[in-house]
């Protein structure tokens, strides 16, 4: 017998600009969104498909759809684990059980999952892929004090040095998204840190990351591409000194609390990061971010409209998520 009722919505979001990174540029955001109502209380869940990893919306909507029957019959999150692989759409799914249960319960999220009391948490600010002295003015429109650089190409490191000159102030992530040049990487690595540069994010693609072994420079080095669940973190931390977590990846935050205590056991730093997605997206990681040492959650700053009750952002600062947006 069917107690649930599960509606799968595919969602496009106009940008407000284009966001380029080293693999590409977009001009909107593509979600899917997952509503489960139970009697009068509805649980909402969304996840960005991974084109990097073969997702489409289209697949993601088949792999929830193909489980219906059992999640309106009443899957827990547990059984979700087994149920559904890692990714997008287990994300959408987990996130919205989770928040079902909140509402069911009337206890929140964070406190059913064991995570601290909320408060507001400083997320990086992205600048997006372009030339150095472009990104230099993006940089200076940016109220906040933590900057994550796109980086991927031969201009990289004039990009890193314009952006440092335009904001001696700001603290500086560099994302490369695999796409850092390797003859340029030493030099970037040594002079990251008299450049403002606090951490290195993923500076070669997945599966060709050995060389990080011998963790040149100053600079801690982030995995972001090379990291999907807590299943990788012992591989993950002979090469990396932090993780990026991801609940599009880890299949949503089951599985991110998971790799979050991994993480911390194998002595690896940890930022929650995201795609770039509205405040439902966003909400479970701004909860998640009271576990981590830094937060990439801009993602909703992209959209030119959020959904009601979206997240408050005030000069790189993330209020937590209102009851009636999530949680």
């Amino acid at each position: 017998m069917r107690n649930r009722r599960l509606d799968i919505t595919p969602v496009s979001s106009p940008l407000r600009a284009a966001f380029a990174i080293s693999r590409g540029s977009k001009t909107s955001a593509e979600t899917v969104r997952v509503r489960l109502q139970q009697g009068e209380r509805t649980g909402w869940g969304e996840c960005v498909p991974y084109g990097r990893y073969g997702e489409t919306i289209e697949s993601v909507t088949a792999t929830i759809e193909a489980l219906r029957e059992t999640i309106e019959a009443g899957l827990t999150r547990e059984e979700l684990q087994d149920q559904m692989p890692a990714g997008a759409a287990r994300c959408a799914v987990d996130c919205a059980l989770w928040d079902l249960e909140a509402k069911l319960t009337g206890t929140p999220v964070w406190q059913l999952a064991g995570l601290p009391e909320p408060k507001p948490v400083e997320s990086a600010v992205t600048v997006s892929l372009d030339t150095p002295e472009a990104m230099a003015m993006a940089a200076m429109a940016v109220q906040g004090r933590l900057l994550k650089l796109k980086l991927g190409g031969a201009e990289d490191l004039k990009r890193i040095e314009a952006v440092h000159l335009a904001r001696p102030d700001a603290r500086l992530i560099v994302d490369a998204n695999e796409g850092l040049a390797p003859a340029e990487f030493p030099g970037i690595s040594r002079a990251a840190a008299d450049l403002g540069v606090v951490l290195i994010e993923q500076p070669f693609p997945a599966g060709k990351d050995a060389a990080l072994e011998r963790r040149p420079g100053p600079v801690a080095i982030c995995a972001d591409e090379s990291a999907h669940t807590s299943a990788d973190i012992q591989d993950l931390a002979r090469r990396y000194d932090a993780v990026n977590v991801k609940l599009d990846k880890t299949g949503g935050l089951t599985e991110a609390l998971a790799m979050v205590r991994a993480a911390r056991a194998s002595g690896m730093g940890v930022m929650v990061g995201c795609m770039v997605a509205g405040s439902i997206s966003m909400a479970p990681a701004v909860l998640l971010a009271g576990l981590c040492d830094a937060a990439d959650l801009d993602g909703p700053l992209w959209l030119k409209d959020d959904v009601a009750h979206a997240l408050t952002y005030r000069d790189g600062w993330i209020d937590p998520p209102p009851a009636a947006l999530w949680g």
